[in-house]
């Protein structure tokens, strides 16, 4: 089961960190202006020159491919980290205590799990304002906050009664420290796979709001928005929608292989 475990862990770090490497790298350089049009290269099929091939204006796919991932990546890292910080801390201040604070805001967050996140999120950058990735993430990040509020607030709410906890507050520590050096690192094992999962829901809404042109837009580039270009010229140049649907499953599985080796590890802990 061990070797089994280390397996998945493995192949997704290998797959996630060749796609973040190609990302970072197209951060500081890509092999063409990513915007740069050519009347002469107009739907080039994948060549040694363009190997994701060129679109209807004869710009570079891969080079456009790069920059569109650090955005849509960096979108979904922010989100994650909003709604993980946030959810957490909520997490742990409702299980670890408890009370009328804990019923009211487990109820709310039951009021906003009951509907799709991207549909939520719909709702939130209708009134922020599309096209900006700041208002995306603001409005992923207040998503993702409940489900990690109750993933964390299980893990606080069955910890605090243990003897260890019991002992150490007879020994006079702090709540605080005991929030954050005794219970904490022993939710890391259900918190790690939810951040995994968590990266993967938000790049898959990003792509879906970008797609719909509420998202990421021009002068930004996303991956959602190239599959929207892509799709209008499938049947001229079908490598631009291959190429660019490709990096994000291949990054969703990598990270979703991450999570499995992760659980699994988790379950062997257990």
């Amino acid at each position: 089961m061990k070797q089994k475990m280390n397996g998945f862990f493995a192949a997704g770090l290998t797959i996630t960190a060749l796609l973040l490497l190609l990302t970072v790298v197209g951060a500081f350089w890509t092999p063409y202006d990513p915007n740069a049009m050519s009347g002469s290269e107009k739907f080039l099929a994948p060549c040694l020159a363009h190997p994701f091939g060129t679109d209807n204006f004869g710009r570079d796919i891969l080079s456009r491919v790069m920059k569109g991932a650090g955005t849509t990546f960096t979108v979904a890292a922010l989100t994650v980290l909003m709604g993980s910080v946030l959810g957490t801390l909520i997490g742990a201040l409702t299980g670890y205590f408890g009370g009328i604070v804990d019923d009211l805001l487990m109820r709310l967050g039951d009021v906003l799990t009951a509907f799709p996140s991207v549909l939520l999120a719909l709702v939130i950058i209708s009134l922020l304002g599309p096209g900006s990735k700041y208002n995306v993430v603001l409005a992923l990040g207040l998503v993702f906050i409940p489900s990690f509020a109750r993933v964390t607030r299980t893990a606080f709410a069955s910890a605090r009664d243990v003897n260890y906890i019991k002992s150490a507050r007879l020994m006079g520590a702090s709540s605080a420290r005991i929030l954050l050096i005794h219970i904490l690192p022993n939710t890391l094992n259900v918190l790690l796979p939810a951040i995994t999962i968590g990266f993967n829901n938000a790049v898959l809404a990003e792509a879906s709001m970008s797609y719909l042109g509420i998202g990421v837009t021009p002068p930004d580039a996303s991956l959602g928005y190239m599959l929207s270009e892509a799709q209008g010229m499938f049947a001229r140049a079908p490598w631009y929608a291959l190429c660019t649907g490709a990096v994000i499953v291949l990054f969703v599985f990598g990270v979703g292989l991450i999570g499995e080796g992760l659980q699994r590890r988790s379950g062997e802990v257990d």
